[in-house]
Formats: C-alpha cells, structure tokens, sequence
C-alpha cells in the first residue's frame, strides 16, 4: 500500500502550473499520506520556511550528505516518513533520479507535465 509521497522541487515544484500539483499535495496529506521534499539544493535556507507547510519532511542533499541517485538518500528520506521505501512514491523531472528511486524500492514517476503527473498520482492513490 502506497502511504508515502517525495517530491522533487527544480523542475517540478518550480514548473509554472505547479499549483495543481500543491492542490494534490494538501488533498494527500488530508487523506493521510506522509509527503516529503527532497532536493539535491546545498541547503534549505529560505526553502524550508516557504515549503514545509506542504510536507512532513524536507530532505536536502547538502544538509544530509547523499544526492540522488544515490539509494542511501531515498532510503533516508523515507526513513524520515517512518516509512520503507516500498510505501512511497517519488516525482522527479529527471528519469535518472526515477530510476534510483525505482531502485531503491519507491514506484518512480517521471514528471514532463503537471497534467500526466497528477493522473499518475490519482492512479497510485485512488481516493
């Protein structure tokens, strides 16, 4: 059963109809899936205030010490859901990030569009 939600922010969160896919966020948590962010950004810095209303967790390469692809940062970040990494979903622009998700054991969605990632989420998480 999928009860977990990473995200990634360049590229997908930044994408200029990314409001849908905030609107999806908030609808998930209120169901009770555990969100996360994770970047391969140095740091949160101003991120972390702007964003963690969206998300349980915030992840950042350079504050944790593994940049994806690396399993070791997928497994964290679930981790830090206190969930295994069989229970997330991980969103990224970048099929290499997917595919080291995959590989860790997370189903991988490869974000190209605000509209086919959020009929993948509907389909992963059926309400």
């Amino acid at each position: 059963m999928l009860t977990g939600l990473v995200v990634d922010y360049a590229g997908v969160l930044t994408d200029p109809d990314a409001a849908g896919l905030f609107a999806a966020i908030d609808r998930l948590r209120g169901r009770g899936v555990r969100t996360a962010l994770l970047s391969n950004a140095a740091g949160g810095g101003t991120a972390r205030a702007r964003l963690s209303r969206w998300f349980d967790a915030l992840v950042f390469s350079g504050e944790v010490g593994f940049a994806k692809p690396a399993p070791q940062v997928y497994l964290l970040t679930a981790e830090r859901l206190g969930l295994p990494a069989a229970a997330c979903v991980f969103v990224d622009d970048s099929r290499r990030n997917v595919d080291g998700a995959v590989l860790a054991g997370m189903t991988g969605v490869h974000h190209t569009s605000v509209e086919t990632t959020l009929a993948e989420l509907s389909a992963l998480f059926p309400a």
